[in-house]
């Protein structure tokens, strides 16, 4: 939350004081006032749900296999996506998921 100077409108930025006190001042004008009490201000946000870039389960459904060794259990075989997540001229994205232990890794 921030505090605004009663004289021009500019906002106020805490500056500490020769006598170890805090004080709210303007860097516009002269205005200062200082801070008697401690003073603190949380405030907790909440999380944004994100969407799962690869689509999900549904994502590994139809997908090929390949030989792949998995770097969890190093079974040999393992499906592969292959997505686009950078800029065009970038190469693509191999995702892997391991078809024992489903540990996933990433190629490029």
């Amino acid at each position: 939350m921030g505090y605004f100077c009663p004289d021009c409108a500019n906002i106020l930025v805490v500056e500490p004081q020769h006598d170890l006190k805090n004080a709210f001042q303007c860097r516009a004008c002269p205005y200062k006032f200082a801070i008697e009490y401690r003073f603190a201000d949380r405030t907790q946000f909440e999380r944004k749900q994100v969407d799962d870039v690869l689509g999900g389960e549904g994502a590994w459904d139809n997908v090929d296999s390949t030989d792949a060794t998995c770097p969890k259990c190093e079974h040999g075989r393992a499906y592969y996506l292959q997505i686009q997540i950078r800029s065009g001229d970038e190469p693509m994205s191999i995702f892997f998921k391991c078809c024992a232990c489903g540990a996933q890794w990433r190629e490029g």
